[in-house]
């Protein structure tokens, strides 16, 4: 049986109904059309699926739609904005960080949640925050240089 939820989605209140034993991935995809956020292993082992829940990174595969009521997420459709880039995602283009692009979306996520949560931080606080995300291209150098040249002010909105 459908119950009915309210939530802000990238900061905009919304109220879906939503089938109890639905994930957030579930709900992101497939009700709400958000397709930017992709679903890798399907059990929080990849990081594909991250997204923010009230400033923390999230495995959205993992995480129940019941707990959604009164929170805050952010998807990484709800990074940018007013059509501009965050400096996450400039520094992922411009550094070459993208790679294949699936793993981009939870990278860039994980990166949003420790830019947003602390403006310095090391490189040990980076590979602490993507540690739950796995890239199977080219490895996390560039990617680490990408989210390093954002603390240091190389990119801003």
């Amino acid at each position: 049986m459908k119950k009915k939820i309210e939530f802000n989605l990238n900061g905009e209140n919304i109220t879906v109904e939503v089938e109890p034993y639905w994930s957030l991935l579930y709900l992101l995809r497939n009700i709400l059309k958000l397709k930017g956020t992709k679903e890798g292993c399907g059990y929080g082992e990849c990081g594909a699926c991250t997204v923010v829940v009230d400033g923390l990174a999230v495995n959205s595969c993992l995480y129940p739609v019941m707990e959604l009521e009164g929170k805050k997420v952010i998807t990484i459709e709800g990074v940018s904005k007013n059509g501009k880039l965050h400096p996450i995602q400039k520094a992922f283009i411009e550094e070459g960080a993208i790679q294949c692009g699936f793993c981009t979306p939870g990278m860039v996520m994980s990166a949003y949640a420790l830019y947003e949560e602390k403006r310095e931080y090391d490189e040990e606080d980076i590979k602490e925050a993507i540690e739950g995300n796995l890239c199977r291209c080219t490895g996390y150098v560039k990617i680490i240089d990408a989210i390093k040249a954002v603390k240091g002010g190389k990119y801003e909105f």
